[in-house]
Formats: C-alpha cells, sequence, structure tokens
C-alpha cells in the first residue's frame, strides 16, 4: 500500500480511469458484437446500421486514447469488409 500522499491519490485516479475504459470498451464490443450477428444473419439493413454505430463508438474510444489509431482502422476495417461481403 501506498504512503506518500501522491501515491495514493495515483491509485485513485487509475481506479476512475480504468472504470471508465472499461465501460467504453465493453461498449465497442457490444457494438461489433451486433454488426458481427447481423452479418451472420445475412441481414444487409441491419448490418448496415449497426456498422456505422459500431464505427462511430470505435472513433469515440480512439478519440479518448483507449484504442491506438491503427488498432482501430484495423477494426473498422474488418467490419465493413464483413459487412460488404453479405451481398
Amino acid at each position: 500500500m501506498a504512503n506518500i500522499k501522491s501515491a495514493k491519490k495515483r491509485i485513485l485516479v487509475i481506479e476512475t480511469k480504468t472504470l471508465r475504459n472499461k465501460s467504453i470498451k465493453s461498449k465497442v464490443k457490444t457494438c461489433i458484437k451486433n454488426v458481427e450477428v447481423a452479418v451472420a444473419k445475412g441481414d444487409k439493413e441491419a448490418a448496415q446500421a449497426a456498422l456505422t454505430v459500431a464505427i462511430s463508438e470505435i472513433n469515440k474510444a480512439t478519440s479518448k486514447g483507449i484504442f491506438h489509431k491503427n488498432t482501430a482502422a484495423r477494426k473498422v476495417s474488418r467490419l465493413t469488409k464483413a459487412v460488404n461481403g453479405i451481398a
């Protein structure tokens, strides 16, 4: 356990940030799953709608520093490729 005041504060700040990051990552995972489910069903319109939401959430997470920009680009690319492959 930390004894120094600044170290104790850092522990509290890190806990807060960890909770925020977990929440956002969970939201992104849910959006990705929604796209994958729509693709599995073969529902082009639902997949397209879910893809738009997922891309938006991924970009928000990236702007907040939760994902690296290349990771975000990879996720978006794979989802888009999956949706375009339904045709």
